[in-house]
This record gives structure tokens, C-alpha cells and sequence, in this order.
């Protein structure tokens, strides 16, 4: 783990507070699951990133709904080499939902979202982008939750390197193809378990106080009931979420 690089007043942990006082997401999200032990966080030194000790989620923590987990990784950490990621914005995709992968069945694409729950699903986006996601649930129901942006917790410059884009403003890590591009992923990551230590790590972080809550992006595709539903998820006040920002609104606003 090489030495994080300094903050500067655009490159901030998204959450300054690990208390959380009550239940922030939708009414579709009206419950947190209940852990069992083995589902408790696995100790482990934490990198010299003035967070403390990092602890990698135990698998339990991902086979849940898809859309009970998506709100639960807001705040979470992502960790590859040097490089340490604090995730800001999320969207989750069910089962039966025209906007999911899974929708297609399992194909040689697809297998890897019908997995068991915290494995890593990579896949390419228009030829271009590879895109995060966390597989959630039990083996065989196909679902996972999109990684859309992070901010830089440590490891800028090979964030930068990757991306090619030598800056500390949100347009670095906002977007999923970003993200992707920022952890040096390929489709290779496909199935690679998040709860294990080494390679690729969702490690636990601070919940957030505020959460906003809206529609997924790009799924005109999908059908009406599922294009609208707000499945899509980020840390209000942070200023490390991708456009639009303005279909976004606390999960109690009329507008949901």
C-alpha cells in the first residue's frame, strides 16, 4: 500500500459521519436486513489512508434483495493495490426487471450476475467502459447493484494514471465507465469474491446521514414501470455523483 495522496478541497471521503440514527432509503427499501454472525466484517490492517482499520464485508452482507443492498454499499469501500474508492452513487437491478442483465437468462455475457451474492460482475459497455457491479442475493436469481461513481480516497495518481485525466474534480470517478477505468478492471474480474482479502475488496465504511433516491440512467429500453422506479441511489451533499443530478431527491419528496 503506497502512501494515499493529500486531500485537497474537491478530493474529500464523501462521509465525514459513521453514525446512522434511522432508515434513510425508500419506501421500497423499508427494512435493513438482519446479519447473521457470519456476516459480521473480517478484521484487517487498514491502509495508511487515515481511515483506520479497513474491514472486508462478510459475504453474508451481499445475498440480500438487490435493492436492499444498494443503499447499504453507499459509503462502503472499494480497494484494489493502491488505489482505495469510496463509493457515492449506486443502482440496483432485480430479478424480472427489464432493465437487468438477467433478464436475458444466463448467457456467456450474463452467468457471472447469477452468481452468488458478493462476487464481482465486469462487463463491456458499448465497447468502451467497464462497468462495476456487486452480484447480489443467492446463487441463481440474477441481480447485482451498478457502481455509478466514487470518490478518491487514496492512490490519486494511479487513479489519474488510469483514467488519463490528471485532476482531483468530481469528473474523475463520476460515472460508472470511470470507476471501472480508475480500478483497472477488465471482464477478467468476473466472479472474482469481494469478501476474500487480495485483488479486489468491498471493505466497510460509514453509513451515510442523507441519502438521495431517483431513477436508474440510460434504460429508456426498459419498460415504463421500471424506467421510472427509483432503484438509483447516492450520497446527498457529495459532490462525487454523475449527471443527472436533478431526477435526484430525498426518498421522501413528493416526487417519488
Amino acid at each position: 500500500m503506497t502512501k494515499p495522496q493529500r486531500s485537497s478541497k474537491h478530493l474529500i471521503t464523501a462521509v465525514n459521519s459513521p453514525r446512522s440514527t434511522r432508515d434513510h432509503s425508500t419506501a421500497a427499501v423499508n427494512r435493513r436486513p438482519i446479519r447473521s454472525k457470519s456476516s459480521k466484517p473480517e478484521a484487517r490492517p487498514g491502509p495508511e489512508s487515515g481511515l483506520g482499520d479497513l474491514r472486508t464485508m462478510g459475504r453474508d452482507f451481499f445475498q440480500i434483495d438487490a435493492l436492499e443492498l444498494a443503499p447499504l454499499l453507499l459509503g462502503k469501500f472499494l480497494r484494489r493495490d493502491d488505489v482505495v474508492l469510496q463509493i457515492t452513487e449506486v443502482e440496483a437491478y432485480r430479478p424480472n426487471d427489464s432493465a437487468c442483465h438477467g433478464r436475458f437468462g444466463i448467457t456467456a455475457r450474463t452467468a457471472p450476475v447469477f452468481g452468488p451474492g458478493g462476487h464481482a460482475y465486469v462487463y463491456l459497455c458499448y465497447g468502451l467502459h467497464m462497468m462495476l457491479n456487486i452480484v447480489a442475493d443467492k446463487e441463481g436469481v440474477g441481480a447485482a447493484v451498478l457502481i455509478r461513481s466514487c470518490a478518491p480516497v487514496s492512490g490519486l495518481k494511479t487513479i489519474q494514471q488510469r483514467r488519463g485525466q490528471v485532476t482531483d474534480k468530481p469528473v474523475l470517478l463520476a460515472g460508472p465507465g470511470k470507476v471501472g477505468q480508475a480500478l483497472g478492471l477488465t471482464t477478467e474480474w468476473s466472479n472474482h469474491p469481494l469478501y476474500e482479502l487480495g485483488g479486489l475488496e468491498l471493505l466497510d465504511g460509514p453509513q451515510p446521514e442523507n441519502i438521495l433516491v431517483g431513477p436508474r440512467v440510460g434504460i429508456e429500453y426498459a419498460s415504463a414501470e421500471h424506467v421510472s422506479a427509483p432503484w438509483r441511489f447516492a450520497i446527498a451533499g457529495s459532490p462525487w455523483i454523475s449527471a443527472p443530478k436533478n431526477t435526484l431527491c430525498p426518498p421522501d419528496d413528493k416526487k417519488l
